[in-house]
């Protein structure tokens, strides 16, 4: 008997310590109120509205030219890289570019979205929305198609995984969205 109830006792204390692994965790992210501000440079053609827990700074690239610059999100870890061309009479070749760069990350993509951006005062393009875990979520390009070409590209310094980020996309997009809707471009 003394036996019997000492097998019990250890099946029952042992049958509880088995180990079931648990799924990887993300950190809560506290996404901030959306608030706008004018970002309206003297010495480019275009002006638009960004976030305020956002700052627009030049491009420190070696390469960047005049109008190249950065939205960044610190908080979140993100940046849009945007850029300026002037057209001349190179539209196809521009937009063609854009879309390569777009389609460069197909490899890791599962899906490339592409929307046709159309608004009123000269502002039409194309945005891509690339899904999976790709290095950039969200490029974009707009245009006159005759003299001011403009395009973005979105990226985070971290590890790309599209579970973890989504919520954090889906934000920025929105602020992408609301950017090409207030761009203007100075004639």
């Amino acid at each position: 008997m003394k036996h019997l109830f000492l097998f019990f006792f250890l099946s029952i204390l042992f049958a509880c310590n088995t180990y079931t692994p648990k799924p990887r965790g993300y950190f809560r992210i506290d996404l901030p109120e959306k608030k706008y501000v004018l970002y309206n440079p003297t010495s480019c053609p275009f002006s638009f509205e960004y976030p305020v827990y956002a700052k627009v700074v030049k491009d420190s690239d070696s390469r960047a030219e005049p109008c190249w610059i950065n939205v960044e999100f610190p908080e979140l870890n993100g940046k849009i890289h945007i850029s300026y061309k002037t057209i001349q009479h190179n539209f196809a070749k521009f937009s063609e570019e854009a879309r390569i760069l777009a389609y460069k990350h197909s490899i890791k993509a599962d899906a490339i979205t592409e929307t046709l951006i159309k608004k009123p005062g000269k502002v039409s393009g194309i945005k891509y929305t690339i899904e999976g875990d790709a290095a950039s979520s969200v490029q974009f390009f707009v245009s006159d198609s005759t003299q001011h070409f403009l395009r973005g590209a979105l990226y985070f310094t971290v590890i790309t995984r599209k579970d973890s980020l989504a919520p954090v996309i889906q934000f920025v997009e929105k602020d992408i969205d609301h950017l090409i809707h207030t761009l203007k471009w100075k004639d």
